[in-house]
């Protein structure tokens, strides 16, 4: 899920070699079968293909918030504009935002229909071609989850070990806050990358539709299919 109202996601320090080597962030070849096979093996495991098809739609929904983004910035009648080729850092519209669901996901904002179209497919083909950073949004829900709990269990933490007099109480709590705002950015995208989304290799698109939401606001839904 993207929320409305950022910069490309950057590398940071969580990112070590030993989560490359368990995590490669490079397509290869069992990679791009690892889930179609999970469902062949495990389909009877109820909500399995769901849950897979989520992940897999949830990257599809930030790479296409980043491509439209791009275009914003970019020359409308330049061809370059839909690789990403006209600027050097891509571009994050905040008006846009964006809610993942099994069968496909919403995309709220104003959107041309078929500037929409093709970034859905442009998003699909460089995700699957090695762009996988698209797949993580810094305005993504995962990262405002990661932030509620981390700040919890922190001030939790130090309020039960630190003394019970007011002054430890109140600084404690603060140091929590601060400790949690600085690593939430870093574990937001850490989930993102590992636990929230996955690259959309059993993907297609199947349909994609104009609607209003509740507020009225233009709104469209991109349905997808699952493929072996």
């Amino acid at each position: 899920m993207t929320y409305s109202a950022s910069s490309q996601p950057n590398q940071g320090f969580w990112e070590t070699e030993i989560l490359d080597m368990l995590f490669p962030r490079s397509p290869a070849p069992s990679f791009s079968s690892q889930d179609g096979e999970l469902v062949r093996q495990f389909g009877f495991v109820p909500g399995l293909k769901e849950i897979l098809m989520v992940r897999q739609v949830h990257a599809l929904e930030h790479a296409t918030v980043w491509v439209l983004s791009n275009l914003t910035r970019s020359p409308r009648n330049s061809p370059m504009s839909w690789f990403g080729a006209t600027t050097s850092t891509p571009a994050d519209d905040e008006l846009l935002g964006g809610m993942s669901t099994e069968r496909g996901f919403y995309l709220y904002g104003e959107v041309d229909p078929e500037d929409l179209s093709r970034a859905v497919q442009t998003a699909l083909r460089r995700l699957t071609s090695g762009e996988w950073e698209l797949a993580v949004h810094p305005r993504c829900g995962t990262n405002l989850s990661v932030g509620m709990v981390l700040t919890t269990s922190l001030t939790l933490g130090a309020a039960f070990l630190l003394p019970r007099g007011p002054i430890e109480q109140i600084l404690g709590m603060g140091a929590a806050a601060l400790t949690a705002a600085y690593l939430t950015p870093e574990l937001g995208l850490w989930a993102q990358r590992y636990i929230t989304t996955a690259i959309p290799f059993n993907l297609a698109i199947a349909n994609i539709s104009s609607m209003r939401d509740p507020q009225d606001r233009p709104a469209h839904f991109v349905e997808v299919r699952w493929v072996e």
